[in-house]
This record gives structure tokens, sequence and C-alpha cells, in this order.
């Protein structure tokens, strides 16, 4: 009897325990897909000047509520992880010269200069100076998919490499890039403004790149010249704050900061 009993109970006992699991699984989910996280307006924090609201005028997207992609739109990890394969295969490859640039203690700078392929709107000459990203350079996905655009309105593009990045190119002296060096950079603009005197600037930077276009227009009022304007792309404003952040387990960000050191950590090996 009592045996009975015992081989009745255990199919409600494995329906329990799978019942478990599917509802760990579906929960997993929903947090990694963020699913849960309402869509809404970007707060924006400007001062009330003419140029800001002519750039609220301009630019409609920036109040308006932003409707990602059904199911893994919420998630930036997905998102990051979805551009980092599809990238690969459907990034352009726009076309541009690579520029070689001797420093005074003996390193070797590059970038590279893309040509516009249309006027642009108002006929007058613009370039972009764009800055990468921390370790990254002209031959990274989102920066050909970034010139190509630029090219296409009209603009001429110059993406410097940060010293060191490149796998092909060798140091010649005995440093790479850091986080606030901007010799690579202004070298890089100065040579935009001999070589094109009547272009106008537009200074970009991505995410390291923002702190060093922003650092390199404040080190001097000259370096501000023929600049038209700066655009800062998810700048990290305080490295001690952020390397407090980087170390919590919280939305992976300790995975993010463990594939961040590993890659420089290849960079350096690759030097050594």
């Amino acid at each position: 009897m009592s045996t009975m009993l015992e081989t009745s109970e255990l199919p409600a006992v494995f329906d329990g325990v799978k019942l478990a699991a599917v509802a760990a699984v579906l929960y997993v989910i929903v947090r990694c897909l963020n699913l849960k996280s309402p869509t809404a307006p970007p707060e924006l924090v400007y001062q009330d000047s003419a140029l800001a609201r002519f750039l609220l005028k301009s630019c409609p997207l920036l109040t308006k509520e932003y409707i990602p992609p059904l199911i893994w739109g919420k998630s930036g990890h997905i998102q990051t992880a979805l551009y980092g394969k599809m990238g690969r295969v459907r990034s352009p490859h726009p076309y541009g010269l690579r520029k070689y640039l001797t420093m005074p203690d003996g390193a070797t700078a590059t970038f590279d200069l893309f040509e516009p392929c249309s006027e642009h709107c108002t006929g007058e000459d613009v370039t972009m100076v764009i800055c990468p990203g921390i370790a990254n350079h002209s031959e990274k996905q989102y920066i050909r998919t970034f010139v190509d655009y630029a090219q296409k309105n009209g603009y001429r593009c110059a993406v410097l490499n940060h010293l060191g990045a490149l796998p092909n190119i060798e140091l010649t002296s005995p440093r790479m890039f850091t986080y606030g060096c901007t010799w690579e950079f202004g070298a890089m603009v100065n040579y935009i403004k001999k070589t094109y005197p009547q272009t106008q600037l537009v200074v970009v930077g991505f995410s390291l790149g923002g702190n060093i276009v922003c650092k390199y227009l404040g080190e001097s009022q000259a370096n501000q010249e023929r600049v038209l304007c700066c655009v800062s792309v998810c700048q990290g404003y305080s490295a001690l704050r952020a390397q407090e952040t980087f170390m919590q387990w919280d939305h992976c960000r300790r995975f993010y900061n463990f594939l961040m050191a590993d890659n420089m950590k290849k960079i350096i090996l690759s030097h050594r």
C-alpha cells in the first residue's frame, strides 16, 4: 500500500519541478530582456539659449518617446551583442586614406581621411574630426557606419586611430594612448586646418574620445578656432566614480569591466 502511494506522488513532484524550472527561465528572460522597463521620452538637461532652442526645433526626435523593437529592443546587452555580430556583415566600408604624423617624442600618430561623397547642404566645406572610444580606431563597425552616413551628407571625416590600437601599426616610441592625452588628436586637427584652410570643424568624440575632445577644446582658446560645435557621445564624466560602478555586479557591469580590461591587456602585450 505504501509503495503505491509513493509511486503515485512522484509524477506530481516532477510536474512541480518542471513548473519551477519554467518559471525560473521565464524570470531570467524577462530580466535579461528588460521587458518590464517602461518607455519614455529622454530626459534633457540644457541651458535655455538660442542654440538649445534651435537644436530642439531641428531635432524633434530628442523629445519623442523611444519605441524599441519588439522582444529584444529594451535590452542594451542584446542590442550590443546583435550589432557586434550583424555589424560585421552589414557594416559599410567607406574608402579613406591613412595619414601618418610623427610626434615630437618619436611616436607615429595615424588617422584615416574620408572625403565627402556629395556636396554639403549649406554648400560649405565642413570636416568632422572624430575621436573613437577606448582602444578603438577607424576600422571599427560603429565608426565605419558613422563615417559612411556623414560622407553621404557632405561631410569630410578625419578619424583618429588611438596610438597602439591598430594591430598592424607598430609603436615607434615607448608609449600608447592614454585616457587624457590630446597630442595625437591635436596633431590631426592641425593637419586638417593647414591642409583645408577654408574648412569648418565639427568635433566628435565617442565614449573615451568624448573626454579627449572636450579636454582638447578646453586646453587652449586657439583649439576652438573654426570649430562650429562639439558632439560628445556616451562620455564618462568621472573616472573615479566609473571605477566604482564597474566593480558592481548589477546590470553585468563587472562582466563589461572584465571584457574591457582583457582588451587593454591584449593591446599592451601585443607591443611588449
